[in-house]
């Protein structure tokens, strides 16, 4: 029997969106800037809690929610609670976004953006970073007049690590008025830089944060926006009823209870973040500075063999070739992990 699905134009123009290859266990991952030293002990023992007849429930969010928005330090209506940081993102283009209509981002920057512009058949308008990665807040305060239905910015950027102060920031929101502005702080643990307390000031803002990095629970997939109770309302509009899975939320309120843990994870990150720019800078690698738990490498026309001997040893890298054969996103893993890396590099 022949048929002929009827799949959306958006669908086939494009490919599917690659997920880490699988066998990382075991490995140094230095790829998907994940928490490589792991979540706080306090986590798994709440999962061990868990029973099998509250696994066979539906979730109920409404504690959950209050103690992990007292966490964000936003009132319980200014917080909504995803499957994971990249369902964070999606919600806005179901929310905001027609097939023909702008969205406004500046690349290189963490693909979903596109992913799912492509997808909703929106008009992605790209502008680029600048030589040393800088991002351009004239070009992109220009391009705000046009009314794009979104503009989306990772601050802490990925892959770049660029980070923009409160002043660019403003002048950013100030000039949106018509446009949904969504701040991806992802990384927003390792910059000590924030916007959620503006939230209340300016409705079109929107921040995205997620568990994945410095709670270390990427396995259980848990993100959250915030943005003024009346704007959030638009979003849960385009929500289905059980968006997050009871492991997840009890995995987060335990990472909530046990700050110490990210505190220390976040202040080893910044010191092994420097000493590896130091290292790749007397191998004569230039680095980028980077306000996340990652560094962007250009090791040049050494690259390739690098990343080959690395790939041998066991040490993955997120090669970053759009940018140029040399160029590798690396996460900072453990001390014992960084130096590992050093070593194999100058092997190389």
């Amino acid at each position: 029997m022949k048929s002929k699905l009827p799949v959306r134009g958006a669908i086939l123009k494009r490919r599917t969106y690659e997920a880490p290859a699988e066998g990382r266990e075991g490995k140094v991952r230095l790829d998907f800037n994940e928490n490589t030293a792991g979540c706080s002990p306090e986590v798994t023992r709440a999962l061990k809690k868990l029973s099998a007849k509250q696994l066979a429930m539906y979730p109920e969010y409404e504690a959950r929610t209050k103690t992990l928005a007292k966490y964000f330090g936003v009132r319980t209506e200014e917080l909504l609670l995803t499957n994971g940081g990249d369902d964070a993102l999606r919600v806005f283009f179901d929310t905001f976004v027609d097939a023909g209509t702008r969205v406004l981002i500046c690349e290189p920057t963490f693909p979903m953006y596109r992913y799912y512009g492509e997808i909703s058949g929106a008009r992605m308008e790209a502008l680029g970073y600048g030589s040393n990665m800088e991002f351009p807040v004239a070009e992109a305060i220009t391009a705000l007049r046009k009314k794009p239905r979104v503009l989306f910015i990772a601050n802490p950027n990925n892959p770049t690590g660029t980070l923009l102060g409160y002043s660019d920031l403003e002048r950013i929101v100030r000039a949106a008025t018509d446009t949904a502005v969504v701040m991806d702080e992802a990384y927003a643990e390792f910059s000590s830089v924030t916007v959620v307390p503006w939230i209340r000031k300016y409705p079109h803002l929107f921040v995205t944060r997620t568990f994945s990095k410095a709670a270390g629970l990427a396995g259980l997939r848990l993100g959250a926006v915030m943005a003024a109770k009346n704007s959030l309302a638009m979003l849960r509009r385009a929500m289905p009823p059980f968006p997050v899975n009871a492991a997840a939320l009890v995995a987060a309120e335990a990472a909530a209870g046990d700050m110490r843990a990210v505190e220390i994870y976040v202040r080893n990150v910044t010191r092994v973040r420097e000493w590896l720019r130091e290292e790749l800078r007397r191998m004569g690698a230039v680095s980028y500075p980077s306000a996340g738990n990652f560094v962007l490498v250009d090791f040049g026309g050494r690259g390739p063999q690098i990343f080959k001997r690395l790939g041998m040893k066991g040490i993955l890298v997120r090669e970053r070739k759009e940018l140029g054969a040399g160029f590798a996103r690396v996460t900072i893993g453990t001390e014992r992990e960084m130096k590992q890396f050093i070593r194999e590099v100058k092997k190389s």
